[in-house]
């Protein structure tokens, strides 16, 4: 019988004895050492770390290292070779409870305070999570084994001083193989993973400079393009919402969605799920760049759509979530059409013989308007009486 066993990281060797560590434990240098062989070490009279040869304090108090401690008793050592078998093993399709538990065991770390969260990133475990991702169909893995792991990641992401190191580890490579699993292979065992990738995506592309690192992978955009336009409810919006703050401030990755087909998914999903002020927030943003104002124009149904939104024709006033969206789809409703109007003369007059000019004059009126609504509406107006000149912008 085959031997499923994991082989155990280095990570896990006692610098020391260079023995798995039993009872691993942190110095101030930041170095994890196994407690008796450091203790050893100290008894010796030694007192400067065994790696770096900086002084230790005194006292020197030694951390307790639960995070790894648990990572390994969650992995077993590798078999010992038999000469007469040269075929490989592989993963078990199952994995064990305890591996199991100990990644449920490190999610409720992870969701305890900053400090627990950056201990975890410390002691190794997001390389070891991320090696559960790695060709999770091919593996066959468990469904329960990647929801974790997804989960444990957007855990250890939500503080920002962790979330440029975790796409430095390559968090993004394995995200973007979850978000590209083929729709038809994707069932109802993990149908909430590529949902749980895309919102680690939105986790992680809060800070600026991780923006443009994903939006240069190769599949990223392409893959959360493919979840607006063919996945189930959550992954939908989870896509859509990953999309925005990717295109919010990084002109480069408007316009890969837009080559992407992003304008054309965005529409389809406003149109399937009324309300849904993430397709028409996306609009606005892909309509800064003007290979977006180009496809807008020309994706059939995408000015009547953005009009409907602005005049709330063909979108329920009663719908499921409709009122506490209705501002934010209105803002972008406006902002979209201005850039559309500013793009065409065609769509200016279009959107002219709708009664948008009539619309704007009650938008800025309104006392309860807000501030953003009431300046895209100003914009917009400006732009349909051939006042905004063209260089504007919103």
């Amino acid at each position: 019988m085959a031997d499923h066993r994991l082989p155990l990281p280095d990570d896990f060797r006692c610098p020391i004895s260079l023995e798995v560590m039993s009872d691993p434990v942190i110095l101030s240098s930041g170095h994890t050492f196994d407690r008796s062989s450091i203790q050893r070490w100290l008894d010796s009279g030694h007192r400067t770390c065994p790696l770096t040869k900086l002084p230790l304090p005194d006292p020197l108090p030694l951390i307790p290292n639960h995070a790894l401690r648990s990572l390994i008793s969650s992995f077993s050592p590798p078999p010992t070779p038999s000469p007469p078998l040269s075929s490989p093993t592989y993963p078990s399709p199952s994995p064990s409870p305890s591996k199991l538990d100990s990644l449920s065991q490190l999610n409720r770390l992870a969701k305890r305070d900053p400090s627990s969260r950056r201990r975890l990133i410390e002691s190794g475990a997001v390389s070891h999570t991320l090696a559960l991702l790695d060709n999770p169909r091919e593996s066959d893995a468990s469904p329960v084994l990647v929801r974790k792991a997804l989960t444990l990641i957007l855990n250890l992401s939500l503080d920002d001083d962790n979330k440029v190191g975790l796409v430095a580890e390559g968090v993004i490579p394995r995200l973007s193989s979850v978000l590209a699993w083929d729709s038809g292979w994707v069932d109802c065992r993990f149908s909430d993973c590529r949902a749980i990738a895309a919102t680690v995506i939105t986790s992680l592309a809060v800070v600026e400079v991780n923006k443009a690192v994903i939006g240069e992978d190769e599949s990223v955009i392409g893959s959360l393009v493919g979840l607006v336009r063919e996945g189930c409810g959550r992954e939908r919006k989870e896509g859509l919402t990953a999309l925005c703050t990717l295109c919010s401030t990084y002109e480069g990755n408007r316009r890969r969605a837009v080559r992407e087909g992003a304008v054309a998914a965005a529409l389809t999903a406003v149109k399937e799920v009324p309300g849904l002020a993430r397709g028409v927030e996306l609009l606005g943003m892909l309509g800064k760049c003007r290979e977006g104002r180009v496809e807008m124009v020309k994706v059939r149904g995408c000015v009547g759509m953005l009009v409907k939104v602005v005049v709330n024709r063909g979108f329920g006033r009663n719908s499921s979530g409709y009122a506490a969206n209705r501002g934010k789809e209105l803002e972008y409703g406006l902002m979209g059409l201005y850039w559309v109007c500013y793009e065409s003369e065609r769509v200016r007059e279009e959107v002219r013989r709708e009664g948008l000019e009539e619309e704007c004059l009650r938008l800025v009126d309104e006392e309860n308007a807000n501030d953003k609504v009431s300046r895209n509406a100003k914009n917009l107006l400006k732009v349909l009486r051939g006042e905004f000149a063209k260089g504007g912008r919103i």
